[in-house]
């Protein structure tokens, strides 16, 4: 059955954003260790680079952990085959002549086209649109997020 409205932001970004709406904030959401997931095996080599590029600063934002493994090789995958398609038609242009004259466009616009879309889903998610980031009070993200152990370890006397 499909839920009706708006997808609920996740509370780690509504965090990121000093939340805006001043609604509570779900206490009981599952709060996963912030920590990178693996990058899986099977990703085309594009994919892994983007994993690469982005995982750690995800993982330092909070936004990243290793239940998102699904959802962050979605976005990774994504980006690797819509890459290809555009050095397909940077190279090769969006248009061909069919063998009775006509012009069309060729598979790789519309591949490219598909593979955006379900980037900017991916990363809407995470966060990593622009318009996502322009919510997010900066300051929050620079918060110490050290945990109290490791305050207790160097001696912090405000931990």
């Amino acid at each position: 059955m499909a839920t009706r409205g708006r997808k609920p932001t996740p509370t780690v970004i509504k965090e990121l954003e000093g939340n805006p709406g001043k609604r509570p904030l779900n206490e009981n959401e599952p709060k996963p260790e912030r920590k990178a997931p693996p990058c899986p095996k099977w990703l085309e080599k594009e994919a892994k680079k983007e994993w690469r590029r982005l995982s750690k600063q995800m993982e330092a934002l909070g936004i990243l952990t290793e239940v998102d493994m699904t959802a962050f090789a979605g976005y990774c995958q994504s980006w690797a085959r819509y890459k290809e398609a555009e050095e397909f038609l940077t190279q090769h242009g969006t248009i061909v002549r069919t063998p009775s004259g006509y012009l069309q466009q060729v598979p790789q616009v519309s591949i490219a086209q598909t593979y955006l879309k379900l980037m900017e889903k991916f990363a809407e998610q995470f966060g990593l649109t622009p318009a996502a980031r322009s919510r997010i009070v900066a300051s929050e993200i620079q918060a110490d997020t050290t945990d109290e152990m490791e305050k207790l370890l160097r001696g912090d006397d405000d931990g």
